[in-house]
């Protein structure tokens, strides 16, 4: 692939393109990623500068190109601004509900005692669960594999360990609100985290995103994206401009990518 012409290194990428739309509509799958192909491809126009450099900089290597062309093609269409939006949304949520689990475990765990002193001293006493094995139980109730297997033997550990052994049910609820209280949300993948870590929504997101997952593809195996690759701020403007389907008069441009690294290295040396 070495010394591949603008022309061919354009053929090269969109014959990779078309052979992933054939085989994801051959097994059903990834409908997101072939729009985002068809958009590189209805946009070639716009995109043979930055194909005959990747061509260039990846010259016998076509497996790192086509791993290049998917990871751009995963991110456009799983972490364009609009799903990195729901997510900001869904952490914020997330962090209201471990509040409110907080506040009700907590207040229940109180209601849990109180309701425990009042057994034992107003002379009254109410049909209710006070072990936490019978709420197991109870709660497993529909689980076939729970009462195959697990029933038995913690029926047994219920009949040898008198209540002094095991925690009460005001205890649970403590425990659960001190989790909720105490819990740090963090994202369960690299490329959400790098993407979400703004104080809100933007491209930046995206271009976050798309470096991560490009450094996450990245590695010494002939196959993969060599360590240390890097297309032109132009390259990669354009590559985003067409896989979120930009307008034309409203692209990203080469000096939106160059501002956005500038900014990338300035938070990471202020740590």
């Amino acid at each position: 692939m070495s010394q591949i012409s603008s022309a061919d290194a354009t053929k090269f990428c969109e014959d990779i393109l078309r052979q992933g739309i054939r085989y994801n509509v051959e097994h059903h799958i990834l409908p997101s990623e072939n729009l985002v192909a068809e958009r590189l491809l209805d946009r070639g126009v716009e995109l043979v500068g930055a194909y005959a450099e990747l061509c260039e900089k990846l010259a016998n290597r076509p497996g790192a190109v086509k791993l290049f062309l998917g990871t751009l093609l995963s991110t456009a269409a799983f972490w364009k601004p609009s799903d990195i939006s729901k997510a900001r949304e869904g952490r914020k949520r997330l962090g209201k509900v471990n509040e409110e689990i907080a506040y009700h475990a907590a207040r229940l765990g109180h209601l849990i005692a109180e309701r425990d002193e009042l057994h034992n001293h107003s002379r009254f006493a109410s049909d209710t669960h006070f072990h936490v094995c019978e709420i197991i139980a109870a709660a497993a109730e529909d689980n076939y594999l729970f009462k195959v297997h697990v029933q038995e033997r913690l029926d047994a550990l219920h009949s040898q360990f008198d209540m002094k052994y095991w925690p009460s049910l005001s205890d649970f609820m403590w425990v659960i609100a001190h989790d909720a209280r105490d819990a740090e949300i963090d994202a369960t993948d690299p490329l959400t985290a790098a993407a979400a870590t703004g104080p809100r929504s933007s491209q930046a997101d995206f271009l976050k995103a798309l470096y991560a997952a490009i450094e996450d593809n990245s590695g010494g195996n002939f196959i993969k994206i060599p360590s240390g690759f890097r297309l032109t701020d132009n390259s990669i403007a354009s590559l985003a401009t067409c896989a979120l389907d930009l307008e034309p008069d409203r692209p990203i441009d080469g000096a939106h990518i160059k501002r956005f690294r500038q900014r990338v290295r300035k938070a990471a040396k202020q740590g």
